[in-house]
């Protein structure tokens, strides 16, 4: 009888560890090759064999972006504090006006940490949507009426092969330890 209750209680635990990601897109991201902050070319064959979370953001955002950046920040450092090894990538929906001088500016407000965060531009306009909606399935767009560009608030998790695995929410009820535990799965 103890065995057999060994044998269970075994099975359960190697039942749990089996942990997948729930829905998982698979979305590949597009070929690119862009500038970050510091002025230096960062693309997505750097990327490969790494994972890693992306979103969208412009430092002259007048609603969404500081949250979106400062709940980036946030989980940064939780997943510093967790000891995991994953890169940060921001796109500026507005290249033209946002500079790597002016992104790594914008990113000092929100104490980020270059080691592992990138801020990208130096692309056209028609790049990013274009990336944005092949790649990420969301829509980045200049508001006729304003100097505003209407974009995706999500948080995208890229895998080791360059998938979209999961997108989350980016500006509220962010879910940090789903995104965590993600990633767990992914850095097996």
């Amino acid at each position: 009888m103890k065995k057999f209750i060994l044998l269970v209680f075994v099975l359960i635990l190697t039942a749990c560890s089996g942990y997948e990601i729930e829905n998982r897109s698979n979305w590949e991201v597009k070929n690119f090759s862009y500038v970050n902050q510091d002025n230096e070319e960062v693309s997505l064959n750097d990327l490969k064999g790494e994972v890693w979370i992306a979103d969208f953001i412009f430092t002259s955002c007048d609603t969404v972006c500081p949250t979106l950046t400062f709940n980036m920040a946030k989980l940064q450092q939780m997943l510093k504090e967790e000891g995991l090894e994953v890169e940060l990538v921001s796109f500026s929906v507005d290249p033209e006006i946002d500079t790597p001088q002016k992104l790594k500016s914008y990113a000092k407000q929100f104490d980020a940490d270059f080691k592992n965060w990138q801020f990208l531009t130096g692309y056209k306009q028609e790049e990013i949507k274009e990336l944005a909606l092949e790649s990420f399935k969301t829509v980045v767009q200049e508001d006729p009426n304003s100097d505003q560009v209407v974009h995706g608030t999500s948080y995208y998790l890229i895998d080791q092969d360059g998938k979209v695995a999961k997108d989350y929410s980016g500006t509220q009820e962010v879910p940090y330890e789903q995104m965590i535990k993600d990633i767990k799965v992914l850095l097996k």
